[in-house]
């Protein structure tokens, strides 16, 4: 049985829903905030009592263009994640797109200082649900298809591995509209693909297929689009089953190590090293290993 079920749409045939959502006093002044049930039919979150999460934005016919309510929505997924310390997050799209990027039309309906005023509380709120899980031990999977923009290229750089289907095209699309980047969409591009590269990519919108996204790193691999769904599961499941704290720590010592000297880093390298050895998932790692038999890490419980 699972342990929380949210943004299940209607006859969505789940056992159970839940509003995690931040609640009315959260929300901005902004003129098109909808209920929170909104949320959860924007964005929807499945957690496993192993310890899995599903993700799934939940706007196919519209793209999963991601309006506030969307991204209200993933700050909501982001922290339910958070709280039920969860083993590894699978982060999926419906429809034939992963996400193109913001909800211009929406945006379109406001002007100036109300404009202004909507597009902070939208990048709060997706910057938020970014910052949560970026912090958690859990590792993220992405599974993108179809067209990936703005965003879009945002989310799917976020995960940790990050499936193409054959089918993907990524655009940077934000200046074609007169917008800058953001969903850490200038930070991360130049790490992944590096500083010119990203700036071509992020100046000119030019369309990058999947074979080109896996040769410059933008993504992890491609696989065929009829495969996407099962190969993500069963990365997402090989992760859920390994050292959620070691991957935990494994992932910030990556991210740190990007601006870090070498010798902080080395001493970041050791800290963490000797924690991990000392720890629940290092002694059942290493007795596995002696007994020459698989590990079991998911007997120790992982934490937020």
């Amino acid at each position: 049985m699972d342990r929380a079920v949210t943004g299940a749409g209607p006859g969505a045939g789940h056992p159970a829903t839940a509003d995690v959502g931040a609640g009315a006093a959260d929300r901005a002044k902004t003129g098109v905030s909808r209920p929170a049930a909104d949320r959860a039919r924007s964005v929807g979150v499945e957690i496993q009592d192993d310890g899995l999460a599903r993700v799934t934005l939940r706007r196919g016919q519209a793209g999963n263009a991601i309006d506030l309510e969307t991204a209200r929505g993933l700050l909501d997924a982001a922290r339910a994640c958070e709280r039920a310390a969860v083993r590894a997050v699978l982060l999926t799209g419906e429809g034939k797109s992963f996400c193109v990027g913001g909800d211009l039309g929406e945006f379109s309906r406001l002007s100036g200082e109300a404009l202004e005023k909507h597009l902070v509380a939208v990048t709060d709120a997706l910057h938020d649900a970014l910052r949560t899980f970026a912090s958690i031990d859990a590792p993220m999977v992405a599974a993108v298809q179809g067209a990936v923009a703005g965003a879009g290229i945002g989310l799917a750089a976020a995960a940790d591995v990050t499936l193409a289907a054959d089918n993907v095209t990524f655009t940077a699309a934000y200046t074609g509209v007169g917008y800058s980047p953001d969903a850490g969409v200038s930070w991360r591009l130049p790490r992944l693909v590096g500083p010119k590269r990203a700036v071509e990519l992020l100046l000119t919108n030019r369309r990058v297929p999947a074979a080109e996204a896996a040769t410059i790193g933008l993504v992890s691999r491609v696989v065929a689009f009829g495969e996407l769904a099962a190969e993500a599961e069963r990365t997402a499941e090989a992760l859920r089953r390994g050292p959620t704290s070691a991957f935990g720590a494994t992932r910030r010592l990556v991210a740190s190590g990007q601006t870090a000297d070498l010798t902080r880093h080395l001493d970041e390298e050791a800290r963490a090293l000797a924690a991990a050895a000392a720890s629940d998932e290092g002694r059942e790692g290493v007795a596995a290993f002696l007994d020459k038999r698989g590990p079991d890490f998911t007997r120790i419980p992982s934490r937020s």
